[in-house]
């Protein structure tokens, strides 16, 4: 997709997005077949339900058919949320990790990657907890933004919730 289509799509649909309480992740356009598809991915810091994405996706939708901004042609809308292992991009991504096991790979030129649970955000960087190997204990680790080039939500299968914890630490 075009920087400039991008552009206009963004600043066509931020505003309802933003207007449904949700923030706009990503826009995609990918041709499949004849077809084109818009990808619009939302999100905000206490998830989006399948209700708040149908109501976004019927608001973009009616946008959408009263404006050009997709060109002549079909298309087909696709609304939904980050995926489970979403990278992080944002300030506010890393916000809504906190807690979660994150896979870094570290801006050090030598490709080092790091498995953290981000325990702490502030506006320089991530105070973390390195999990301990073989019966170790964890490690606490701080990194700063810079110190990051990518970052990437893990899923965790077998991992109890605070919940769950305190209740058997009782």
């Amino acid at each position: 997709m075009s920087t400039t289509q991008s552009e206009r799509l963004r600043s066509l649909l931020e505003p309802l997005v933003s207007s449904q309480g949700l923030d706009l992740e990503e826009i995609e356009v990918a041709s499949v077949g004849r077809k084109r598809v818009l990808r619009v991915v939302v999100d905000s810091d206490s998830g989006a339900d399948l209700d708040q994405v149908a109501d976004v996706s019927r608001a973009l939708s009616a946008k959408l058919d009263e404006t050009d901004a997709m060109g002549e042609g079909e298309y087909d809308l696709e609304v939904g949320t980050p995926g489970a292992e979403r990278p992080l991009t944002e300030h506010r991504h890393y916000l809504r990790a906190i807690d979660r096991l994150v896979k870094f790979q570290l801006a050090d030129g030598a490709d080092t990657e790091l498995v953290a649970r981000i325990l702490k955000v502030d506006d320089e960087g991530l105070d973390l907890e390195v999990p301990g190997v073989k019966g170790r204990k964890p490690i606490a680790r701080r990194l700063t933004f810079d110190d990051i080039a990518k970052a990437r939500v893990q899923v965790e299968f077998n991992r109890k919730n605070k919940n769950e914890e305190n209740a058997e630490e009782a």
